[in-house]
C-alpha cells in the first residue's frame, strides 16, 4: 500500500510538471519561491520537463522496488539503494536551502512559504518516509 501510494503520488506530480512544461499555468505561481511579491525565478519549459523525468523516474524505483513493477527479478540491492537515495533527495528538500524552500527557510509571509509549511515541505517529508520504508521492506 505504501509502494502503491507513494507511487501514485510522484507520478501526479510529474504529470503536473508536464502540465507547466506545456505552458499551463494553474497552480503555477503558488508553486514558485517569491521576492518582492515577484517569482524569484521562472523556470523554463526544459526545467519542467527535467523534473517531470527525475519524478517520473522516482515513481519508476519506488514502483519497482515496492514490488508493483515486474521486472522478472527480486529488487535488486542497487534498486533498493536508489530508492533510498531518492528517499533522501526528499527528506533535504523537506528540511530546505536555509533561504527559499523548507522548513529551514527564512523568506517568509509569502503565497509560496505559507503553502511549503502546509503542504510542499509536509508531502516531501512524507514522500521520503514513504521511500524509505519502500525500501526497507524490499527483499533482500
Amino acid at each position: 500500500m505504501i509502494a502503491l501510494t507513494t507511487t501514485a503520488v510522484l507520478t501526479l506530480l510529474a504529470l503536473l510538471h508536464v502540465y507547466w512544461g506545456f505552458g499551463g499555468r494553474s497552480g503555477w505561481l503558488a508553486a514558485l519561491p517569491e521576492v518582492d511579491g515577484e517569482p524569484a525565478f521562472v523556470p523554463s519549459a526544459l526545467a519542467s520537463f527535467a523534473v517531470a523525468a527525475c519524478l517520473a523516474a522516482a515513481a519508476l524505483v519506488a514502483a519497482a522496488t515496492g514490488g508493483l513493477l515486474s521486472l522478472g527479478w527480486p529488487p535488486s540491492p542497487f534498486l533498493r539503494w536508489a530508492c533510498y537515495a531518492v528517499a533522501a533527495v526528499f527528506a533535504l528538500r523537506a528540511v530546505g536551502d536555509f533561504r527559499w524552500v523548507g522548513f529551514s527557510k527564512r523568506l517568509r509571509g509569502t503565497r509560496f512559504s505559507r503553502f511549503d509549511d502546509l503542504l510542499y515541505s509536509p508531502l516531501c517529508l512524507l514522500l521520503a518516509s514513504g521511500l524509505f520504508a519502500v525500501a526497507w521492506s524490499a527483499v533482500r
